[in-house]
C-alpha cells in the first residue's frame, strides 16, 4: 500500500471516529493544512511522519469528552489507538514511534514536550487553530454544545479553584465560558509556539481575538452602543 493510500485510509477512520463539533474532521484538516504551511519554512521535515500524526492527533477526543472521571487524556489514549491503526497499515516500527511522539506531545497538559521538528509543527498547528477567527467560532460551538453562558462574573481565580482539577482539566464544562477560555488559555498561546512561522501567524490571530473579546465585553456591559448610531 503506497503512502497516499495509507493517508486516505487513516482519513476514513478519523472521519468515522470524530463526531464532536469542535474536534471533528474539519479541525483535523485545518491542522493538517497549517502543518504543511509551516513545514515549508522548516528544514528536514519528514512528511511521512507529520501527515499521519496530524490526521491522528485527536483520534481519542470522543473518548475523553465522554469520560466523566477526568482520567482519560486523549493525547495519551490517542497514541495507543494510533499505534493499532498504523500497525494495521503496516507502518514501520520506527515511524510509528515517531508519529506517537507527535501525538503525545501535541497537548499542553500531557507534560511531554515536543522534541522533533514534526512534533513541534503539529503542536503549533493545533494551537493556532484555537485562536483567531477560527478559534472564536470553535469556542462558541463548544459553548452552545455544553450550554455555557457567554460570560461569568466569578473571579477567574475562584473559578479555577472550583471547576478545574490538578492537571487543569475542567470538571463541569457547562460552567466554563468562552471568556474564561480566552483569559486562561488563548492569550498565552503565541508565547508557547515553537516555530517562527507559527509565532507570526499566532500574533496576528491573537490581535484579532483581543479586539473581538473587548468588543463583546463592551456590548454585554452596554458601554459602546453609541458606535452603532
Amino acid at each position: 500500500m503506497n503512502t497516499n493510500m495509507k493517508h486516505k485510509k487513516i482519513l476514513e477512520i478519523v472521519k468515522e471516529r470524530l463526531t464532536c463539533s469542535a474536534h471533528n474532521l474539519d479541525h483535523v484538516l485545518r491542522v493538517l493544512n497549517l502543518c504543511l504551511l509551516i513545514a515549508k519554512d522548516e528544514e528536514n521535515v519528514d512528511l511521512e511522519i507529520l501527515i499521519p500524526a496530524a490526521l491522528l492527533h485527536d483520534i481519542a477526543r470522543v473518548e475523553e469528552s465522554q469520560d466523566k472521571t477526568g482520567e482519560i487524556d486523549h493525547a495519551v489514549l490517542g497514541c495507543d489507538i494510533a499505534e493499532d491503526i498504523l500497525k494495521q497499515l503496516e507502518y514501520e516500527k520506527e515511524k510509528i514511534h515517531r508519529i506517537k511522539h507527535c501525538i503525545s506531545a501535541h497537548r499542553f497538559r500531557t507534560g511531554n514536550e515536543p522534541k522533533t521538528i514534526e512534533a513541534k509543527i503539529l503542536f503549533d498547528s493545533d494551537k493556532l487553530d484555537i485562536i483567531g477567527a477560527t478559534g472564536i467560532a470553535r469556542s462558541f460551538m463548544l459553548a452552545g454544545q455544553f450550554g455555557q453562558r457567554l460570560i461569568t462574573d466569578t473571579p477567574i481565580s475562584d473559578y479555577l479553584k472550583a471547576n478545574t482539577v490538578e492537571n487543569g482539566r475542567i470538571k463541569e464544562v457547562s460552567k466554563h465560558t468562552p471568556f474564561i477560555e480566552y483569559e486562561i488559555k488563548f492569550k498565552k498561546i503565541p508565547d508557547k509556539l515553537y516555530t517562527k512561522t507559527a509565532k507570526e501567524i499566532g500574533e496576528k490571530r491573537l490581535k484579532f481575538m483581543d479586539e473581538y473579546f473587548k468588543t463583546l465585553r463592551a456590548e454585554i456591559d452596554g458601554v459602546n452602543e453609541v458606535l452603532y448610531i
